[in-house]
């Protein structure tokens, strides 16, 4: 064996535990104070859907960063959005495109205008934030959820999820007119 060989070889296991810890940590949903890049503005939103993560930017290099739950492969939000609308324990209704891909689910959907009223049962949770472009409704939202358990993952129909108490912490924090930005 070569000593250049030896040397790289030495460095590269030193190395293996720190990469593997850095690739294996714990995904925390709680809301916490962290840095950032500094190219974004304080008031915006910044959303990662690969890490699963929303960031109230608050002061230059500085955010809240959130947990959250995201939208299916092929049915997420990216792009930037406004919030337009605010709503605290908002109605929900199924898009005609989420009636379309599960109509078994949806059932009591089909053929009305029906509206589930806003409530602890209520898909949309206690708080949402209605993302609009252009002044047009995308009919994606950061909203609450009554399945706590899908923060973390892929799972939506392409909003962004939050566990209620942190989304009342948001809403509160974010007016209309708030910019988002999701990768």
């Amino acid at each position: 064996m070569h000593r250049r060989t030896f040397l790289v070889s030495t460095l590269a296991t030193a190395a293996l535990p720190q990469v593997l810890a850095a690739s294996t940590a714990a995904y925390d949903p709680t809301p916490r104070e962290v840095s950032i890049k500094r190219q974004y503005q304080p008031g915006q939103l910044l959303v990662l859907p690969r890490s699963h993560y929303l960031y109230y930017i608050t002061a230059p290099g500085r955010a809240m960063r959130y947990g959250v739950g995201v939208g299916k492969a092929g049915l997420e939000f990216t792009g930037t959005a406004t919030i337009a609308v605010k709503k605290e324990w908002p109605t929900w209704r199924p898009t005609d495109e989420m009636i379309e891909r599960d109509p078994q689910a949806y059932k009591r959907f089909i053929g009305n205008t029906e509206a589930q009223p806003g409530g602890p049962d209520n898909p949309l949770g206690a708080r949402a934030l209605y993302l609009f472009e252009n002044g047009r409704d995308t009919y994606f939202r950061i909203h609450g959820t009554t399945q706590p358990g899908t923060i973390g993952r892929s799972v939506s129909n392409g909003c962004i999820r939050m566990i209620n108490e942190h989304v009342i912490d948001l809403y509160e924090r974010v007016p209309v007119g708030t910019k988002v930005t999701v990768l």
